[in-house]
C-alpha cells in the first residue's frame, strides 16, 4: 500500500509518498497553502493521484512526551484530512524531523531559497521513512510471534 506522509505546516506543508512495498519514501511537493480547507482538499488531489491508501501526519510532541498547541493544530488538520478523503488518517511523533532536515539538507549542501522550498518536504520523508521501519519491525515482530 502507498502511503502519504504530510508535514503539517502554516504555510508550507511537505509531503512525501512511499512505494507500494512501504520500503521506500519519496519526495512529492511542497505545497504552500495558509487556507487549512484547501490544503486538506490539494493534499486529498495527491492522494488520488499517488494512489495512497494512508495518510500519515507529523505530530509535533515536545521532547518531555506533552502535546502542546501545534500539536493540537496537528490532530485538529488530521481529523480534516480524514473527513476530505475519506483515508485513515495516522498521527506520527515527528520530534527533530526538521532538524533531521535540515542536517541532510547540510550534507548536500543545500542552502538559502533552495533550502526554504524544500525542507518541508524533506521532514516528510524523514516522518514517512520512521512511519515505514515501525510498520516493518510490527510486521516482523508479529511473524516471529506466530
Amino acid at each position: 500500500m502507498r502511503i502519504l506522509a504530510v508535514d503539517y505546516g502554516d504555510a508550507r506543508t511537505g509531503i512525501a509518498v512511499s512505494d507500494n512495498s512501504e520500503f521506500l519514501a519519496s519526495p512529492v511537493e511542497t505545497v504552500t497553502e495558509y487556507d487549512a480547507q484547501r490544503l486538506a482538499r490539494r493534499i486529498g488531489e495527491i492522494a488520488k493521484e499517488q494512489g495512497a491508501g494512508e495518510i500519515v501526519v507529523g505530530l509535533p510532541v515536545n521532547m518531555n512526551g506533552t502535546y502542546g498547541p501545534r500539536a493540537e493544530k496537528c490532530r485538529e488538520f488530521g481529523d480534516m484530512l480524514a473527513d476530505v478523503t475519506g483515508l485513515p488518517v495516522t498521527m506520527w511523533d515527528e520530534r527533530s524531523t526538521t532538524v533531521t532536515a535540515h542536517q541532510v539538507l547540510n550534507t548536500v549542501n543545500v542552502r538559502g531559497k533552495k533550502r526554504k522550498a524544500v525542507v518541508d518536504t524533506v521532514a516528510a520523508v524523514v516522518i514517512l521513512e520512521s512511519y515505514l521501519s515501525y510498520r516493518k519491525a510490527r510486521r516482523n515482530r508479529e511473524k516471529s510471534e506466530n
